[in-house]
């Protein structure tokens, strides 16, 4: 028991979450200390729980409590507890809403064993996991340095912009926002990436968030 990495895990689909559970035990440095089928049950755990998990595994879709209000609630009352959400959704709004929410990695579900056991000692260790669908450059610089950054090369357009990816529009429909051609946009985006050295817009959407410009406008 001591020295191992204590886990919580919830997930509304029961083939998956036992299966998981079972993948879980039979590494030596892990154990499960409980699986409950949503969000609710899992707070519910936290608040009686005389030992809180290291790392908890969240899924996106459930009931009563989803994934993403489930990790805010967590990060609000124990921040020292660690999230990895596990979902079947590769979508850049799940990626971003998770982040947002407070994980520090994302793992697709048809990832193998060792794929988790890998990801959920980098959360354990390093706060984050980095992935394909996250790097790891990004995500540290969200997490080690939230307030380090500087924003004054950026206009007054690449910063709306910035703010608009935030969100779940497309980039067409951000265009429409914004009255300007998706040529435009899809200028914009480039001219971030390279002033940013970024490559994705889930890059974009951390550097807004590590920067604050993100919370600068709640109504875009």
């Amino acid at each position: 028991m001591n020295g191992k990495i204590k886990i919580a895990l919830a997930d509304d689909h029961n083939l998956f979450r036992k299966g998981v559970e079972e993948i879980l035990e039979d590494f030596d440095n892990m154990e499960v200390l409980y699986s409950v089928p949503n969000g609710r049950e899992l707070i519910a755990k936290l608040a009686a729980a005389p030992v809180l998990p290291d790392v908890c595994l969240l899924d996106i879709n459930m009931p009563e409590l989803n994934g993403f209000e489930t990790a805010k609630m967590i990060k609000d009352k124990w921040p020292q507890i660690k999230l990895l959400a596990v979902s079947v959704y590769d979508t850049e709004f799940n990626i971003i809403g998770m982040l947002r929410a407070g994980a520090g990695g994302y793992l697709l579900k048809d990832a193998q064993p060792y794929a988790l056991k890998n990801a959920i000692e980098q959360i354990y260790k390093n706060g984050f996991h980095h992935s394909e669908l996250v790097t790891g450059r990004i995500l540290h610089q969200l997490i080690s340095h939230p307030n380090k950054t500087n924003s004054a090369e950026l206009n007054e357009k690449e910063l709306q912009f910035l703010k608009l990816c935030c969100t779940e529009m497309t980039y067409r429909e951000i265009a429409d926002v914004m009255s300007v051609s998706p040529r435009t946009i899809d200028g914009y985006r480039d001219q971030l990436f390279e002033k940013l050295n970024i490559k994705s817009r889930t890059g974009l959407v951390i550097y807004a968030l590590k920067s604050g410009i993100a919370l600068l406008d709640e109504h875009t």
